[in-house]
């Protein structure tokens, strides 16, 4: 029996999502898997990548063949140089927490409402044209 690392899908339509598997090379992409041993979020900025490194040194030991999405994230993970002797890749990037957008009152907003319009309406200037005019014929 052949065994693959590769990737189980999830997820809706346009968010996917997948599970890092060990599973017999003869099943379907999202058939029965062996174990678990990952996760990876490609949609989120930056992508999230959770190996258990552990598993991944075992499974490659006893024979485990990765596919190549699998491969690829091995390689960024640092899991496949481990296991091949070779020296660590750059750390990953981590997503930076998001700061709190400033409230009204830290940006020094006033509120006070001053009681008009910054634009003239229209109406009121087609009233005022129309009445001086009929003051002016009728004088």
């Amino acid at each position: 029996m052949a065994v693959k690392i590769k990737l189980k899908r999830l997820g809706k339509i346009r968010s996917p999502h997948y599970r890092i598997v060990v599973a017999d090379s003869r099943t379907r992409r999202d058939g029965r898997a062996i174990e678990e041993i990952g996760l990876y979020h490609p949609v989120q900025n930056p992508s999230r990548m959770e190996v258990d490194s552990e598993r991944v040194a075992y499974w490659l030991g006893v024979g485990a063949q990765p596919t190549e999405p699998v491969l690829a994230i091995l390689k960024k993970t640092g899991d496949w140089q481990k296991f091949k002797g070779e020296p660590a890749p750059a750390p990953l990037l981590v997503a930076e927490p998001k700061a709190a957008r400033p409230s009204f009152d830290a940006l020094g907003g006033d509120d006070e409402g001053k009681g008009e319009a910054i634009t003239q309406k229209k109406k009121a200037e087609k009233k005022d044209e129309a009445a001086a005019e009929s003051e002016s014929t009728e004088a």
